[in-house]
């Protein structure tokens, strides 16, 4: 499920956690040895021919397995709960979208091929279902109509849409050669972007940002975005707006002052600058930042290299620890993030650990951490190799606790280990992201640093 079965299982699960599961637990307990790797199963690969093999299989799922209409996302590889078939995905196809552009320059696929597809995607959302420009969280492959991700939640969804708008971004300065095929997908990109309202999403000119608005509910669902969580893009990209930006004064007086915002504590004696007690599931550090660059990016509240760098090194420091006793767990098996489990699906953490390690939450760490995930990279394809790795890459999840193996695998999950993984590689999002001149004016409003800022 998008997200994390979104905003009222993020709160109840860390928040209840957080006061409870770790109150007894020291954050300077003593890390435990570490178990030794296990010898390869399969031929051993240079580092570069893994990562390699790991972003190819993993971007299949964005090209082999889109939806055959539309070329977005599919939400899963199996059914969407009773919706069948037809559920895409608004912020994953943005990911998706991201993907692809790594395909194109890593010759994958050619690049008229790329941007021929992504035309094609372009063409189906602007005839698709939108509210003052804003996408919903899902909607049906084949017609465009919103499929609701709950009762009230059928309309406009703003950090779904700033997912993909972030990658849509990308591709607008990626395809950026002098003829008619890119300059329709760039000009089609551009009409798209100019038409979202991301200022509607502060209801009437408030100093809040909204997240939801329904056609049928109005704004009953009440959700304003506070922080720290994964929505910063969603601030940026609000604050970007060619017509319909925000003020900065909504992301000081909203997102700046959530009862989780602020943090300070040290954990495992690694400083927390933001964000719940030991930090939350990974994707805080990841998703806004597929794009964003967060090398010398700070504002007045944090540095953000520090803070995703912090965020990652505490969930790992925390697996290998250990300290619920989980099989598995080590330094070469590590990352708690939102996933499917043997549950169903929940936002894995320190504070709400259920013994499930989710590839994502370590690969999709790359630029953070590069030796422990390719640590956990080489585990994952060597040691449990076909009990994870498949089709398009590695599944959603595992517990080796409980013996089980996912096998499927989600949109929002795939996408980042093919996009940090290259920017780890490369910076390449990063670079196409950064160079907007839109997004370099809204970082300057909200009072950023960046060495991308002149």
């Amino acid at each position: 499920m998008s997200l994390f079965i979104k905003h009222s299982l993020l709160t109840i699960a860390i928040t209840i956690a957080s006061a409870c599961a770790l109150l007894a637990q020291s954050p300077n307990m003593q890390v435990r040895p570490p178990k030794k790797t296990v010898a390869p199963s399969r031929e051993t690969l240079s580092d570069t021919a893994l990562l390699e093999l790991t972003q190819k299989q993993t971007f299949k799922y964005f090209w082999d397995y889109a939806h055959s209409v539309s070329g977005l996302a599919r939400e899963r590889s199996n059914k969407t709960f009773h919706y069948g078939d037809e559920v895409v995905t608004i912020g994953g196809s943005g990911f998706g979208v991201m993907a692809i552009i790594v395909a194109t320059e890593r010759k994958w696929i050619n690049r008229d091929t790329a941007a021929k597809f992504l035309l094609k995607e372009i063409h189906f959302l602007s005839n698709a279902d939108r509210y003052h420009g804003i996408f919903p969280h899902w909607m049906n492959g084949e017609t465009g109509k919103t499929i609701p991700f709950s009762k009230k939640d059928d309309g406009a969804d703003i950090v779904e849409t700033s997912y993909l708008f972030q990658g849509l971004l990308c591709a607008r300065q990626y395809f950026n050669q002098d003829n008619e095929l890119e300059k329709d997908l760039r000009n089609g990109i551009n009409k798209l972007w100019i038409n979202a309202q991301w200022n509607w999403h502060s209801r009437g000119g408030k100093d809040v940002l909204y997240w939801h608005w329904s056609p049928n509910y109005g704004w009953d669902m009440n959700f304003e975005i506070h922080g720290w969580n994964e929505c910063l893009i969603t601030y940026i990209l609000s604050a970007s707006s060619p017509d319909y930006a925000i003020d900065a004064k909504v992301y000081h007086d909203c997102w700046a002052q959530g009862n989780h915002f602020k943090n300070g504590k040290e954990f495992y004696g690694v400083q927390l600058p933001l964000g719940f007690d030991y930090g939350g599931p990974l994707f805080f550090s990841q998703y806004s930042f597929l794009g964003l660059d967060p090398h010398g990016l700070k504002d007045r509240y944090a540095d953000y290299w520090e803070q995703n760098t912090h965020h990652t090194l505490i969930n790992y420091l925390y697996c290998v620890s250990n300290p619920k006793h989980f099989k598995g767990y080590g330094e070469n098996c590590w990352g708690l993030t939102a996933s499917d489990n043997y549950e169903g699906y929940n936002a894995h953490s320190p504070t709400n650990d259920l013994g499930v390690i989710s590839p994502t939450a370590a690969l999709s760490a790359f630029p953070y951490t590069p030796e422990y995930s390719m640590k956990a990279l080489k585990h994952f394809y060597y040691d449990l190799g076909n009990k994870i790795w498949k089709e398009y890459g590695f599944t959603d999840a595992f517990s080796e606790e409980k013996t089980w193996y996912a096998t499927e695998y989600l949109a929002i999950d795939q996408g980042p280990i093919v996009v940090m993984i290259e920017n780890y590689r490369t910076g390449l999002l990063w670079k196409l992201f950064m160079s907007c001149p839109e997004i370099q004016n809204g970082l300057k409003k909200l009072g950023f640093e960046s060495p991308w800022l002149k």
